[in-house]
């Protein structure tokens, strides 16, 4: 990605990304040792680069605000907690509470918030282009966060045996 293109994100995504609640997402960890601000970065970015690479022509505030703020839930969901439980299921339900409580967002980036975790939550079909994106985009992400964690894991594993394998 280019300068260019980091400076037009951040041009879009300046006060969300600055705002104490959504750097509050700094403190939870969403996939193996990726962070949640980190994670919806990624996924931003790389919305970013499908929507332009592949001229799938986007609404890029849009699309980029339902990126940056799909898994606005602030909590960890690793902790054993009832209030956590099918973190999976109802995530986007909080996301979505939050991003319309400290953001003027509209039906769209609530769309994008509520249907991110299609195909886990089947009744929620992305029914926009930037919904289809997003929800895209974050299993790519995803997976790719899960096996590098995997795979950090393992290492480490191996280095405190004092012997790799």
């Amino acid at each position: 990605m280019s300068n260019r293109d980091k400076i037009r994100i951040d041009s879009i995504l300046r006060e969300i990304k600055q705002d104490e609640k959504v750097l509050k997402m700094k403190d939870y960890i969403q996939h193996g040792n990726t962070t949640t601000y980190e994670h919806c970065e990624r996924v931003t970015d790389l919305c970013y680069v499908l929507n332009k690479r592949m001229h799938l022509n986007a609404d890029e505030r849009i699309l980029l605000t339902g990126a940056m703020l799909h898994d606005f839930y602030l909590y960890d969901w690793h902790v054993k907690d009832s209030s956590h439980r099918m973190h999976g299921y109802h995530h986007a339900d909080t996301a979505m509470y939050n991003a319309v409580r400290y953001f003027d967002i509209d039906e769209r980036v609530q769309h994008i918030i509520w249907c991110h975790m299609w195909p886990l939550n089947i009744s929620r079909l992305p029914r926009t282009r930037e919904a289809v994106i997003v929800c895209f985009a974050d299993k790519c992400c995803s997976v790719a966060e899960i096996l590098t964690g995997i795979i950090l894991k393992k290492r480490e594993g191996e280095l405190q045996g004092g012997v790799r394998k």
